[in-house]
């Protein structure tokens, strides 16, 4: 049975592939507080429009010491074809191993389309303090105005 995580409790360790080829890891966040937007796939109208509103509002998340990234399980390559059509300025990040960070989160979970079921990425954002403790998370996102309500959040946080 896997742990459920909640506000208060310390992220979990990942380590993610980044568009670069490089990763990405939970001792990279340390010191500075981060959004991380767990989306379904790249390309797709919910999630470009949630990526895009994350990138213009990136200016306001900087000021406000804040690492915004994005997770998905698609490759590095389909991250570097997405941030180039949409000149998206948030870092992404691939999931792709089973057991990885969506899963032990239990944002990779069964969902249901038009009486289809299958298992996907469950839009969810969380909000980490400067220690890599959880302090907000926001499940199951609705896109329109979420990345101005994560905002709101940082800046009251």
């Amino acid at each position: 049975m896997s742990k459920s995580y909640g506000e208060g409790d310390a992220f979990p360790d990942f380590t993610m592939e980044t568009p670069d080829g490089g990763s990405l890891t939970k001792a990279d966040l340390a010191g500075r507080k981060a959004v991380i937007f767990f989306y379904p796939k790249d390309h797709t109208p919910g999630c470009t429009t949630e990526a895009k509103d994350f990138t213009e509002l990136k200016p306001a998340f900087d000021a406000a010491g804040v690492r915004l990234i994005g997770v998905s399980k698609d490759s590095a390559k389909k991250h570097q074809n997405f941030i180039a059509k949409h000149d998206l300025k948030v870092e992404l990040a691939t999931d792709a191993a089973e057991g990885g960070l969506s899963d032990t989160l239990g944002v990779w979970g069964e969902k249901k389309n038009y009486g289809r079921t299958y298992m996907g990425m469950i839009r969810s954002t969380y909000l980490l303090d400067s220690e890599g403790r959880i302090l907000r998370i926001w499940p199951k996102v609705r896109v329109k105005g979420h990345a101005e309500e994560v905002l709101e959040a940082v800046r009251s946080a």
